[in-house]
C-alpha cells in the first residue's frame, strides 16, 4: 500500500481494546502480553510514536486494584478467616482484577495517541520581537 493512501479514522477504544492497529484496524499491536510490535504487520505503521508509559497501570490501580483490595479487607474484617482463605480468595481476585485489563488499556492508550496525533511536547521558538513588550512591561513594573 502507498504511504499517501487515506486511512479511515477508527475509534480508539474499539481497535485499542481489541489490540489492533490504530490505522488499519487489522494488524496486531502486541508481540507479547504487553510488548508493542515495532510496526503493524498489515499496513506497516511504525509504532515508535506510542508511549503509554504508566497509564495502563494507573487506571488499573485506581479502578480495579483498589476495589479488589477493599474486598480482601472487608473479608478480613467481617469474617476473620484464616490466612489460607485469603490465598484462595483474595489473591485470585486481585490477580483477575489487575492483570487482564492491562493489555486492553495499553492498546486503547496507544490507539488514542495515534487518533489524536499525540506526541512529546516541543519547544517552539517565537519570532523575533514577539512577546518583548510584555517582558519590558514586567521589568519596568518591577523597577517601580
Amino acid at each position: 500500500m502507498q504511504e499517501t493512501e487515506m486511512w479511515p479514522k477508527l475509534e480508539p477504544w474499539k481497535v485499542g481494546m481489541a489490540a489492533r492497529c490504530p490505522r488499519c484496524g487489522q494488524g496486531r499491536q502486541f508481540k507479547g502480553f504487553l510488548t508493542l510490535r515495532d510496526h503493524c504487520d498489515e499496513c506497516g505503521l511504525d509504532y515508535s510514536f506510542a508511549d503509554p508509559a504508566d497509564g495502563p497501570a494507573f487506571f488499573v490501580i485506581c479502578f480495579t486494584c483498589i476495589p479488589a483490595v477493599f474486598v480482601a479487607v472487608w473479608l478480613e474484617v467481617a469474617f476473620e478467616p484464616p490466612f489460607w482463605v485469603h490465598l484462595l480468595v483474595s489473591l485470585p481476585v486481585l490477580l483477575l482484577f489487575c492483570i487482564p485489563p492491562l493489555r486492553p488499556l495499553k492498546g486503547w492508550l496507544v490507539a488514542s495517541q495515534y487518533y489524536h496525533d499525540a506526541a512529546e511536547g516541543r519547544l517552539v521558538k517565537k519570532p523575533q520581537g514577539v512577546g518583548e513588550t510584555v517582558a519590558q512591561d514586567r521589568t519596568a513594573a518591577a523597577d517601580r
